[in-house]
């Protein structure tokens, strides 16, 4: 299994791609390309942070560069927790765990890509015209190998070393697909549940043209489980929303958006044809 996709290289990228925000006093958004990681921890209280996602490949430096940004250059990671384990999700997280030697938490369902045992289904490219769609055959299915590294996340439903923070199972993009949500402020990391581009769409990802979506349609494999993990983080009314692609969403046009996906989530999410489509 080839842990550190050294012969991916995919020449898109976003306007956004390195400019990073920060949407919460403890939550730095970084755009890498075409997709997005997650900063948690609050630099005027402490050096500590915990990753969200690991990114593209070849993104490592890129993303230790922000560490130093933000949190000094003594910067104290303490895990790296993923949403999924697709290849845009964990792009620089061999090279990350190799010089950091922190933990990796993911869903129990979510393991299996993680160790070794098993690859994702193959991208579907039938499923869009957009270009982006029409180019995921380039893109990397197989699983990596973090053997002992990797660990599921508690069966409590908190997420290590993120008080505050729960784990909610959402599946559907991928079996073991997870977001996270915190009560006090209701901000929610939905991973790729739903995104607020269209990322079949090779502009609108170019531009961050921002439209709320399903998740992206070449990679998911369960369009029954994707739609009901939409009703259920639409259920829980977040004011704050990040996504794995596309930029942030906040109060009514949050609202607004995922009561519109909720209600006509055939239409806007689910291909007419393809071969994960029933």
């Amino acid at each position: 299994m080839d842990n550190h996709f050294d012969k991916t290289f995919l020449p898109v990228t976003s306007v956004t791609s390195g400019i990073g925000q920060a949407v919460m006093p403890d939550i730095f958004c970084l755009p890498i390309q075409i997709v997005n990681v997650f900063f948690w921890g609050n630099p005027t209280e402490s050096r500590e942070f915990v990753l969200i996602d690991a990114g593209m490949p070849h993104s490592a430096d890129d993303i230790i560069a922000a560490a130093k940004d933000r949190f000094g250059m003594d910067f104290n990671p303490k895990a790296i927790v993923l949403t999924h384990g697709h290849f845009d999700h964990v792009g620089a997280l061999a090279d990350l765990t190799e010089q950091w030697n922190v933990p990796v938490y993911a869903h129990e369902l979510e393991l299996p890509y993680l160790t070794g045992q098993q690859n994702y289904p193959k991208p579907d490219p039938t499923v869009d015209e957009g270009l982006v769609a029409k180019m995921s055959p380039m893109f990397p299915n197989h699983g990596i190998n973090l053997s002992n590294r990797v660990e599921k996340l508690p069966s409590d439903g908190s997420v290590p070393f993120m008080p505050g923070w729960r784990w909610i199972h959402s599946p559907g993009h991928t079996p073991g697909h997870v977001s996270f949500f915190r009560e006090e402020d209701r901000t929610l990391i939905a991973g790729d549940a739903f995104v607020t581009v269209k990322q079949e769409s090779l502009y609108k990802v170019i531009t961050q043209a921002q439209e709320i979506s399903g998740p992206p349609k070449y990679f998911t494999t369960d369009w029954k489980a994707a739609k009901q993990s939409v009703e259920t983080l639409a259920a829980l009314q977040p004011l704050v929303a990040v996504t794995g692609h596309g930029l942030p969403m906040t109060g009514e046009e949050l609202a607004h958006s995922l009561a519109k996906l909720v209600q006509h989530f055939d239409e806007i999410a689910i291909p007419e044809d393809g071969r994960y489509v029933d």
